[in-house]
C-alpha cells in the first residue's frame, strides 16, 4: 500500500473467518477488483478464502459478508444484486464453495429472518451519460424523467434533458449523498429506481 492504508486495496470491504469486517475503499468509492462490467456498478466484498488452505467459508465469515452488504445497502446505496468475482473476470475466485453460496442468493446462515422483498430494479443503463449542455433528447431521457416524476420530483417527462432536468438530477444526487454533478450516469440511473424513498 502506498501510504493510503486499506483504501489502496481494490475491495470495498474484506471479511475474515471470525466475522470481522475490514474497510478498504468503503462506500461511494469505485472498487478495482471486480473485473470488466462490474467495477462501475458494484461494490466488492472480499471473503478471505482461497483455493487452498481455507476453502470452505465458515458461517461467521458468511455473516460478516452479509453484514457488510447490509451496511452498503443502508449507507452506500447498494442495490440487491450480488455476484461473484468470476461473473466479471476469468478467474476461479471466489472459490467453488463461496461462489455456490453467492449463486444461492447469499442467504444468511442459520435460517435467520427472510430478506425483505426485492425493491424495484432499474432497467439497463442506456449506455450514454445524460447531461446538459447541450440539451440531450431521447427515450432514455424520457424513461429517467418519468421515473423521477413517479418518485415525486417536479419534472416534465418530455424527453429533453436540459437545465431543469439537470437541476432535478443535482437535487436527487445530494439527497442520495453522492456527487451532485447533474449527470445521470450508471449510479444515478440505478438509484432513481432502487434507492429508498425519503
Amino acid at each position: 500500500m502506498d501510504g493510503n492504508g486499506w483504501i489502496d486495496i481494490g475491495y470495498t470491504y474484506a471479511v475474515c473467518p471470525h466475522r470481522k469486517v475490514f474497510e478498504g475503499r468503503g462506500p461511494h468509492h469505485l472498487p478495482a477488483a471486480n473485473g470488466a462490467g462490474l467495477n462501475a456498478g458494484h461494490y466488492a466484498v472480499l471473503g478471505l478464502v482461497g483455493n487452498a488452505g481455507l476453502v470452505q467459508p465458515p458461517d461467521a465469515m458468511l455473516h460478516g459478508i452479509i453484514d457488510a452488504v447490509e451496511h452498503l445497502r443502508a449507507k452506500g446505496a447498494a442495490g440487491r444484486e450480488i455476484k461473484g468475482h468470476r461473473d466479471g473476470f476469468a478467474t476461479d475466485c471466489p472459490g467453488d464453495a463461496l461462489y455456490a453460496w453467492v449463486r444461492k442468493g447469499a442467504p444468511r446462515p442459520g435460517g435467520g429472518p427472510p430478506d425483505p422483498p426485492d425493491p424495484p430494479t432499474a432497467p439497463p443503463f442506456p449506455g450514454r451519460l445524460l447531461k446538459y449542455p447541450p440539451v440531450m433528447s431521447g427515450q432514455d431521457v424520457r424513461t429517467w424523467q418519468t421515473q423521477m416524476k413517479k418518485r415525486g420530483w417536479e419534472i416534465d417527462a418530455d424527453g429533453a434533458y436540459g437545465p431543469a432536468s439537470r437541476d432535478v438530477c443535482r437535487r436527487f444526487q445530494r439527497n442520495q449523498g453522492i456527487a451532485d454533478d447533474g449527470i445521470v450516469g450508471q449510479l444515478t440511473w440505478r438509484l432513481a429506481w432502487e434507492a429508498p424513498l425519503p
